[in-house]
């Protein structure tokens, strides 16, 4: 019982770890100000610059939020 109850807790708590490092979109590198769950996002479709891959984690720490189109 303690076995399934530890495996458990182990499977909930990496889950939220692994969110964190899902990569994310982001139009350029500076002046960002939204992170796109999807390459092909329409918030993207207007993009001038290098379409970037981050870390979630990564933007969250930069301040970004996540496009309102993905919402």
């Amino acid at each position: 019982m303690k076995t399934i109850i530890t495996l458990l807790i182990v499977t909930f708590l990496t889950s939220f770890s692994t969110l964190d490092e899902e990569e994310v979109y982001l139009c350029g590198t500076e002046g960002a100000k939204k992170y796109h769950l999807s390459k092909s996002c329409r918030g993207l479709s207007g993009c001038k610059h290098e379409i970037t891959k981050k870390k979630l984690s990564e933007a969250k720490e930069l301040g970004l939020k996540l496009c309102a189109w993905e919402d």
